[in-house]
């Protein structure tokens, strides 16, 4: 893996950006399909006629919900020489995997308010965990329209958004979530809701792009943004739950917080999830009580190895098997003031952060400057 994840940035209309999009990480589209459709078959019992198919269901459901993630995936099909519907399976994979029984990922999330942090900015942290060999097809997605609104995100090749911000200063975090509710079929899926949001230039449009919707699956939506507030939604099909930070701090990983009319179908399998959103609390603490906590303070966190290798950074269980083995693939920091994001791969303990300023995604050759140097590998 390499310190950190490709840049790709690109600029037009939707379907010009996605036309780009393909052109750019066209190998990497191809090697992502293989993978999913691989657990897709094995995991959830789906042929390539059930992937072609739903993937197209989902594609029309973009028509629908967005029509500028439905362009950027009718370009990214031009550009990459693969079907919509194969691409449109690929942003569906949650629904794919999760609404047929498949039960294994993990991540952890937390946001702090402006009162609580050294500088008056609002901070806002995932760490990624999932499946090792995503790491290389992985890439932060930079876009950027006529009007020059920017999203900078997370993204796995083939797909349009993960954990990230926008020139709005609105930041998106993601946690799994599994419920006896997720039953696949129709509806919105997961990952059209987070690059929904990110295209959202307002908190209130934000949470339109999220509540309000037909929701097939559960999952966790963390938002931030610059005017200094933050806002956990709980999701689930019909049913949602709204959690605000506490002493500042705010903080989830995999299991439903709420008491929602559902049953939890990670709350005891998932990793160390009961304990994830506490420990980041305690350990913020000293730090947030004082008004005093900075990006560096939320590394520390995202490094924070108790409990190996179950905890917030999430190494390979050598006890599971090979293709369940599931690690923080990448740790994202970002302060909404600044537009800034800070990104490392996994496990971030062992890794430096790069920075990444949203002004100055598209100048060219820019280069990230690195910060946070690691801390000295564990010997486990």
């Amino acid at each position: 893996m390499t310190t950190h994840p490709p840049l790709v940035a690109v600029e037009g209309d939707h379907k010009d950006m996605g036309e780009q999009l393909g052109s750019l990480t066209a190998d990497k589209i191809a090697r992502s399909l293989d993978t999913y459709r691989a657990r897709f078959r094995d995991q959830a019992g789906l042929e390539d006629a059930d992937i072609d198919r739903w993937g197209r269901r989902y594609y029309e459901v973009a028509l629908a919900y967005d029509p500028d993630i439905a362009a950027m995936l009718e370009g990214m099909a031009a550009g990459s020489g693969q079907s919509v519907n194969h691409l449109g399976a690929l942003n569906a994979r949650t629904e794919l995997l999760y609404g047929t029984g498949y039960r294994d990922e993990g991540c952890t999330s937390l946001a702090v308010l402006p009162s609580h942090t050294a500088d008056g900015h609002t901070l806002l942290a995932q760490n990624w965990d999932w499946h090792p060999e995503q790491a290389d097809v992985t890439f932060l997605l930079a876009t950027r329209d006529p009007s020059g609104f920017t999203v900078l995100s997370l993204t796995e090749a083939g797909m349009l958004a993960k954990s990230g911000l926008n020139s709005a200063g609105l930041g998106v975090c993601a946690n799994l979530l599994v419920s006896d509710r997720d039953t696949g079929g129709d509806g919105v899926p997961y990952h059209f809701l987070l690059r929904g949001a990110l295209n959202a230039r307002t908190m209130a449009k934000a949470h339109r792009k999220l509540l309000p919707v037909k929701r097939i699956s559960s999952g966790n939506v963390m938002l931030a943004d610059a005017g200094g507030e933050a806002v956990d939604f709980e999701l689930a099909p019909d049913v949602f739950s709204t959690l605000l930070p506490e002493d500042g701090v705010l903080a989830h990983a995999n299991h439903f917080l709420a008491d929602l009319p559902l049953t939890d179908l990670k709350a005891a399998t998932s990793a160390l999830t009961q304990l994830r959103p506490s420990r980041v609390r305690h350990l913020l603490a000293p730090a947030a009580a004082d008004a005093s906590v900075r990006p560096a303070d939320i590394v520390a966190v995202l490094r924070d190895d108790w409990s190996y290798p179950d905890g917030i950074c999430r190494y390979p269980d050598p006890d599971e098997p090979l293709a369940d083995r599931v690690c923080t693939v990448y740790s994202v920091v970002m302060d909404l003031d600044a537009r800034t994001l800070w990104i490392a791969p996994g496990p971030p303990r062992e890794h430096p952060y790069t920075r990444w300023d949203l002004d100055t995604l598209f100048d060219h050759g820019v280069e990230p400057n690195t910060d946070f140097l690691p801390e000295v590998p564990i010997d486990a």
